[in-house]
This record gives structure tokens, sequence and C-alpha cells, in this order.
């Protein structure tokens, strides 16, 4: 029962000891330690357990995470749009947001000066000073634009990035530090809007104006390349009809002097008779006009097209003429013969016909071809009919 009894008080122990001496500091807190004896542990506790006697330790909590302060129209927080009066005495509303949080490792600094002290709606003093800071920075830095600075991009920029250096060192009293200053929205109010947004029109036409010149410049060159282009072409299209049409005559004519001799065959025949001499020269002058070696000009680039397609007409003409005339005489002779046979062949059948053998065979043909009646009557004045009377009958129709 005694063993039983301890058994329960270690249990006990063990199970409230923890929660007892232990608090939970979750990722999203900076946990600080205040001792009623020593004060203020000089580090911060990161998430996790961390020790605590009781009656002795109070353990604090502070956010870790970002808060934001947003200056919009909307519910998002209790901030509102911010006015701020520009360098040419114009007022903007601007949206702005300034995300922020406690300086990391300074958490315990916060405690030390009692701006973890929370106030009205659960607000801390850190987050109340921050808010107070910002302000007060964001209208004295901004305030350096002037209307037209709030619509160039890199002005604004530059303004905002100067601002977020200044606040850091403001709320660095307060061991918060600001990650950017986020301009979201600027307007002016509608009658100068109006005026503004002219006056911003017309700086972009002179910007597309500006952008335009070298376009300009450059389509120019363009024209006058493009122009440069097609004269070139022009002239090198000329000149290349020009030779075509010089080496197309070449190639046509050729290279005889024929104007005394006009039959085919004439040009061949000064080409052969041309003395060596000659010839190399007459050579040489084709391979400049042909545009190309001396070694590959034959006697076909000599003559030309035109005396080779004489030359072959003629051939043609002469050779169809020959063939045409002994075609005539042996058809001519053909035909003969073959008269000549249909003749003897002809006087051989009306020979062999005309034989008795000839007129018997012509006889049994036709007997062949003779039909009677299946009744017939005879009558004869002789008394026996003149077809029964066969070796008469068939003398007569032999013609002996």
């Amino acid at each position: 029962m005694r063993i039983a009894r301890i058994y329960s008080i270690l249990l006990l122990v063990c199970w409230l000891g923890p929660k007892a001496c232990f608090a939970t500091i979750d990722p999203h807190e900076i946990g600080v330690r205040q001792s009623n004896v020593s004060g203020v542990h000089e580090a911060d506790l990161g998430p996790g357990w961390a020790l605590r006697i009781p009656g002795l330790h109070k353990m604090i909590r502070l956010p870790r995470s970002y808060d934001f302060l947003d200056y919009t129209p909307d519910d998002i927080g209790p901030q509102s749009s911010l006015q701020i009066r520009t360098q040419d005495n114009n007022i903007v509303v601007i949206d702005v947001s300034v995300p922020y949080r406690i300086t990391p490792g300074e958490g315990y600094i916060v405690v030390e000066k009692g701006n973890h002290r929370k106030g009205a709606k659960e607000r801390l003093r850190v987050q109340r000073v921050a808010e107070d800071t910002t302000v007060s920075v964001l209208r004295e830095k901004l305030a350096q634009l002037t209307s037209a600075d709030w619509y160039n991009t890199e002005r604004r920029r530059e303004v905002a990035a100067t601002t977020l250096e200044a606040l850091n060192i403001s709320l660095s009293e307060y061991n918060v530090t600001a990650q950017a200053v986020l301009i979201r929205s600027v307007s002016f109010r509608p009658e100068y809007e109006q005026q503004l947004q002219q006056i911003q029109l017309n700086e972009q036409v002179k910007l597309l104006d500006m952008a335009r010149a070298p376009v300009a410049d450059r389509q120019q060159d363009l024209d006058d390349f493009t122009q440069e282009t097609k004269a070139k072409a022009a002239a090198l299209t000329a000149e290349w009809a020009t030779k075509l049409a010089r080496m197309e005559g070449a190639y046509q004519v050729g290279f005889i002097e024929t104007s005394r001799a006009t039959e085919p065959g004439a040009a061949r025949a000064a080409l052969e008779a041309l003395e060596p001499a000659e010839l190399a020269a007459l050579k040489k002058g084709a391979a400049v006009a042909l545009e190309m070696p001396e070694e590959r000009l034959t006697d076909s680039y000599l003559l030309g097209i035109k005396i080779i397609q004489a030359e072959t007409l003629e051939y043609d003409q002469r050779v169809r003429l020959a063939a045409d005339g002994v075609s005539l005489r042996l058809r001519a002779e053909g035909k003969t013969e073959l008269a000549q046979v249909q003749g003897a062949y002809e006087t051989r059948i009306n020979d062999l016909l005309n034989s008795g053998a000839g007129r018997a065979w012509v006889a049994y043909e036709s007997a062949a071809n003779i039909s009677f009646d299946d009744s017939l009557n005879f009558s004869s004045s002789e008394g026996i009919p003149s077809i029964l009377r066969l070796r008469d009958f068939t003398e007569k129709f032999m013609g002996l």
C-alpha cells in the first residue's frame, strides 16, 4: 500500500512538473523570461519549452511574425489613407503599407523598456509607438515629392527607399524593424487629377515623339538602303541582260564570217580552211566572249547554233529527199512485180478452169448448189423428159 502511494505521488509529480516548471513558446512568439529577483533575462527564448519556476519567473510572449500598417480606405486595418501635402502645395491621398516586426534578438529590450504592456484594443505599446512613428516619418519624407514626381516610378521608388532608411532609424529606438514602404495607390483631388492626367498625357506624348525620332531615322536609313539596293539591282539586271544578250548572240551565230556564202556547209568549210594561227586567234576571241577556257571550245561553239541548225536542216532535207526517191522507186517496182504475179496467177487459174478437169470441177460445184422442188411435173414432146437424159444434160451443163 505504501509503495502504491509513493508511485502515485511520483506519477503526479511527473505529470504536473513540466506543466508547472516549463512554458511552451509557439513558433510565432518570442519568449522573454522575467525574474522577480534578477529582473529580465537578457536573451530571447525561441520556440519550444522554456524553464519557468513557479512564483519566481514570469513568461512574457511577444509577436515574432510581421505586422502590417495598412493606410488604406478599406477595413483591413484601423488605419486610413494618408493625406500628404506635396512640395507644389497639392494634397495627395496615398494608400501605403508598411510591414514591420520586433527586431530579432531584441525582444527582451522591449520588455525592459515596458513597451510590451497592452493598452486599448489589446494592442501592445510597441505597436502603438511604431504606428505613430511610421505616420510621422511618412508625412515628413513623402512630402519631398512634387505632384509630377508621384507618377514618376523611378523617383517614387527612390523616395520610398530613403523613407524606409529614415523609418528604420526612428524605429530602432523602439527595437522595431520595417521591411518595406509599399506605395499602393496615389490619387489627387478630382479637378487636379484631370489636369495632372493631361500633363502626364503630354509627357507621354513627348516621350513617344522622342521614341519616334530614332525610329524615323532608322526608317529613313532603311528607305535609303532600299532605294540603293533597288538601283543596284536594276543596274546589275541591265548589265546581266546585256551580257546574256551578247552571249546569246555569240552562241546563236558563232564566230565564223560567212557574209558572202550563205549556203549550208560554207561556215564549216571556212572553219576548216583557217590557218592554225587564225584558228588560235578565233578561239581566243570566242573564249573571251563566252567566258570559258579555250580548251573547252570545240567547232560547235565556233560555228554557232544557227549554222549547225541550218546544216542539220539541209542534211535532213537531203536525206529525206533521197529516202523518198528510193521509197517511191521500190514501191513502183513492188507494185509491178505484184501485178505480174497476180496476172500470172489469174492466167493459170483460167487455164485450169478451161481444161476438162476444170470444167468437171465447176460442174460439180455448180451441181452441188442445184436444188429441185419436192414434186416435179414432166412434159415433153419426145416422150422422155430431157432431165432424165443424164449424159446430154451433163454435157450441156459442162458446156461440151
